[in-house]
């Protein structure tokens, strides 16, 4: 008797089938002409025992291989990754995006109410036109505490060899060849030492997910400045691509904006609000949360026009007390001592004094029509014209003798 046709497919019936990975960017590698093995029905879901098609490649050089654990059944509905099952929106552990969401895990776990489950959102994914609607991961608006921990950029050194536990134990042999990593295994005391899949699927338990959450708690607060008159936000780490409207259209929301200003050189720009309201509410919704064009930006407050000045005065006084202040290009310099033969020129003879030199003597015109000197005269000097008083002079060249130019009372 032929054996039943039903009996044979009812078991194959919800088996996966895939050409392509669900994978999220770090696992999958940054090379562009990856090669994978395919092996259909190659083993079985770590988490709904399901057979389903395993892909195998290498993401990169010196790297260790890589295969996907759950099927896409499983990972369709919580929107993570087949190999490292963080999400693929955030990068994060299942725990930290559902606490962040508030989104309670209804994924039964005993093996009746699971298959009975699985058999239900295979049907609904099929006429569902997003295979994400049931997880939760992006129909829910995205939340601060996971702007603050989302991962932009892939991390790949996730994908590195474990470590070679014949070096550990003293006895590899291949050296540099060996393609495992020659370093020091972690403490096995550790909490990261100790990951289990299962726990990391269904949210509970997952020893990343407490150390994110815990780094969450520290992040720092950005606190607004006490004087009410600085309305301008830093804005860092903008890179080449990030230009002035892609500012404005994100900071907008917030409220007027006076003045974007760029500075292309040091990578940051500055936004002037018309309001102090509304410079607050931008701080606040953009701190440590900002990204645009893939690049997580850094915001912080400015600085008012007192606080610069004060700065640059105090910079300057350092400079002075250190000796390192750099003189004025363009300044005229002081002149030099006159030589003894300049000294003794024709034009200075005569009525001529020398003195040490010393700063500038200023002097006073009196209403009888005299210079007066502010300091006493020189003892000592030569026959002066009656009603003059000696001046303190100090070295000079002909052409600045004030006595050569009438500096001295004449009689009518």
């Amino acid at each position: 008797m032929a054996m039943s046709k039903s009996t044979n497919t009812y078991n194959r019936l919800n088996w996966e089938e895939a050409d392509f990975p669900v994978l999220c960017q770090t696992c999958l590698g940054d090379n562009p002409y990856i090669r994978m093995t395919k092996d259909k029905f190659g083993k079985e879901c770590k988490i709904c025992s399901r057979p389903f098609t395993v892909f195998r490649w290498c993401p990169g050089a010196r790297m260790r291989f890589k295969k996907t654990e759950i099927c896409q059944t499983c990972c369709r509905l919580k929107n993570v990754c087949q190999t490292c099952l963080l999400d693929l929106e955030y990068g994060l552990p299942i725990q930290v995006r559902d606490a962040a969401l508030k989104v309670q895990d209804k994924l039964p776990k005993s093996d009746v109410n699971r298959e009975y489950f699985l058999q239900n959102a295979d049907s609904q994914l099929e006429k569902s036109e997003s295979p994400f609607t049931t997880g939760g991961g992006k129909s829910q608006a995205a939340s601060d505490l996971l702007m603050k921990l989302a991962r932009t950029t892939p991390y790949y050194k996730r994908n590195r060899p474990h470590i070679c536990s014949f070096w550990v134990k003293g006895q590899c042999k291949r050296g540099e060849e060996c393609p495992y990593r020659h370093e020091k295994p972690t403490d096995p005391d550790d909490p990261l030492s100790d990951q289990n899949i299962k726990d990391r699927y269904y949210g509970t338990d997952d020893p990343v997910a407490d150390k994110l959450l815990r780094r969450a708690s520290a992040l720092p607060q950005l606190e607004a400045p006490e004087d009410r008159s600085i309305t301008t936000l830093y804005i860092g780490n903008l890179g080449e691509k990030i230009t002035e409207k892609d500012l404005k259209d994100h900071f907008y929301q917030y409220g007027e904006i006076r003045n974007i200003s760029l500075v292309k050189g040091q990578s940051c720009g500055f936004i002037q609000y018309t309001t102090r309201a509304a410079a607050e509410v931008a701080a606040e919704k953009t701190f440590n949360k900002l990204v645009i064009n893939g690049r997580r930006l850094v915001v912080k407050w400015g600085k008012s026009q007192g606080q610069i000045a004060s700065m640059d005065a105090e910079k300057m006084n350092a400079e002075q007390k250190a000796g390192t202040s750099q003189p004025v290009p363009g300044l005229p310099q002081t002149l030099p001592v006159p030589s003894e033969e300049l000294q003794q020129n024709f034009f200075n003879l005569g009525e001529q004094v020398t003195a040490p030199i010393g700063g500038p003597v200023p002097f006073f015109y009196s209403p009888g029509g005299s210079f007066t000197p502010q300091e006493p005269p020189v003892p000592g000097v030569g026959p002066l014209p009656p009603g003059v008083q000696p001046l303190q002079q100090r070295a000079f060249y002909p052409s600045q003798d004030p006595t050569r130019m009438g500096s001295f009372e004449k009689p009518f």
